[in-house]
């Protein structure tokens, strides 16, 4: 019996992780540097902030200084573009709020906690979170699953009784690498991602139940 629910935010709760890809090309454009939407994905989606520099760095040596560098550049592109849109996710928030009334719910992000934080006022979901878990709480990033462990260690939880909504391939390694149940958010507007080893499989989040959740795993 799942006893808690846990959500990432990007690309889960607010459709933002393409705004981050779109920030990084602009940024190494502006610096001479081409690079395809293919390749921003395949660096971005999913994936830590140390992990993102460690390949921008092994691939093109010197277009920024540091992590922090990188980060100072790509935020206010990042907000610029956030603040150009809607950029919730309706079905997301509304199971969040809801699972909240009977279970515990808390957030496990890899953005940094800044940002996670006003991710979290963006969405008015304050009163309905145990916690929030940024990439500045954990080490290594997903696709490893330290956050995950650290999670069910501050719910008091074992990992198996717990479930991760997560929309990437790297966030669906780690939730089950964890030793937890994972749903995967695979919404047909947005950038294909490996959700084979997700128990099951929405275009909207909205459709999630427990129970029929339960059912799918059988007894």
């Amino acid at each position: 019996m799942i006893r808690a629910f846990l959500f990432d935010m990007d690309g889960t709760l607010i459709d933002s992780e393409i705004l981050w890809v779109e920030a990084l090309e602009l940024a190494l454009r502006d610096r001479g540097v081409p690079i395809t939407r293919e390749e921003s994905l395949e660096i971005v989606y999913g994936i830590s902030w140390d992990t993102i520099y460690e390949i921008i760095a092994r691939r093109y040596p010197g277009v920024f200084a540091d992590m922090q560098a990188m980060y100072a550049d790509l935020q206010p592109r990042f907000l610029a573009l956030r603040d150009s849109r809607d950029v919730l996710i309706p079905g997301s928030i509304a199971l969040l709020k809801r699972l909240s009334k009977d279970y515990p719910v808390a957030i496990v992000s890899g953005s940094f906690e800044e940002d996670v934080a006003h991710g979290v006022r963006l969405m008015g979901v304050e009163p309905y979170i145990r916690f929030c878990l940024s990439g500045n709480h954990y080490a290594p990033g997903k696709p490893d699953p330290a956050c995950y462990r650290m999670a069910a260690g501050r719910l008091g939880l074992p990992a198996d009784v717990c479930l991760a909504f997560e929309d990437s391939e790297a966030g669906i390694r780690a939730a089950k690498d964890a030793g937890m149940h994972c749903v995967a958010l695979a919404r047909p507007d947005r950038p294909r991602q490996d959700v084979s080893r997700a128990d099951w499989v929405l275009e909207d989040l909205d459709d999630f139940t427990p129970e029929a959740f339960a059912r799918r795993q059988g007894p």
